[in-house]
């Protein structure tokens, strides 16, 4: 299975940090965001990775180059300006391919373990949910059975990782702006959405204030 880490954000919450740097290269326990996940992708025995970039690509392909020192192989999707999730991942797929494939956020931290996703047989998505962090109360989707659903009582937040099936994306024209989230609400409808619980660690780094906090932990582990 290939995979996809997104990088193309600006980061508007994360300046004056990002205003020279982009997000993914900020570093945390020692090392930038991104190469934690190229780590535990490799680990995993994921070895071709896609990587989508706008602000400051250059600086991200400078960085990680084509991915030899970590034994894969990386390529880089360019965008002239952020096309947002959907669009992004849809203007990626020439390079991801015609079989499901792993999505991650560039601006998270997680141990998940990349090895043990996949796309269960006819569905279009699997979402991996986590409990709902201080800054995101309500939650995203609820998970019953096994599926997620946009109407539920109780309702989880998406880590930002799943695994697609590249025909989620058929709908979106390559080179326009589109967000992720109506797209699963439509398959949630259809019950092509599965997702499971992640209980372990996870955090989204969409602050400065988050980030020397994860910064402090992973120096303290």
């Amino acid at each position: 299975m290939r995979a996809m880490i997104l990088a193309a954000g600006r980061g508007e919450r994360m300046r004056p940090l990002t205003d020279h740097t982009p997000k993914p290269l900020l570093a945390v326990g020692g090392k930038p965001l991104i190469v934690w996940h190229i780590e535990r992708l490799a680990q995993a025995g994921i070895t071709e990775i896609v990587i989508n970039h706008a602000h400051l690509g250059a600086q991200i392909e400078a960085a990680l180059g084509d991915g030899d020192r970590w034994q894969v192989s990386i390529s880089y999707s360019a965008e002239s300006s952020a096309l947002e999730t959907a669009g992004g991942i849809a203007y990626a797929l020439p390079l991801l391919g015609t079989q499901p494939f792993l999505v991650v956020n560039g601006d998270v931290y997680t141990d998940i373990d990349y090895a043990h996703l996949a796309l269960p047989a006819g569905k279009l998505a699997h979402l991996v949910m986590v409990d709902n962090p201080p800054q995101h109360p309500a939650g995203d989707f609820g998970l019953v059975n096994g599926l997620l659903q946009e109407d539920a009582s109780h309702k989880l937040t998406f880590s930002g990782v799943g695994v697609y099936h590249p025909d989620l994306f058929v709908t979106v024209t390559r080179g326009q702006p589109a967000k992720l989230a109506p797209l699963l609400k439509a398959a949630m409808r259809q019950q092509q959405v599965s997702g499971q619980h992640h209980a372990g660690v996870w955090h989204d780094i969409g602050t400065p204030e988050r980030l020397k906090q994860l910064d402090e932990w992973l120096s303290r582990s």
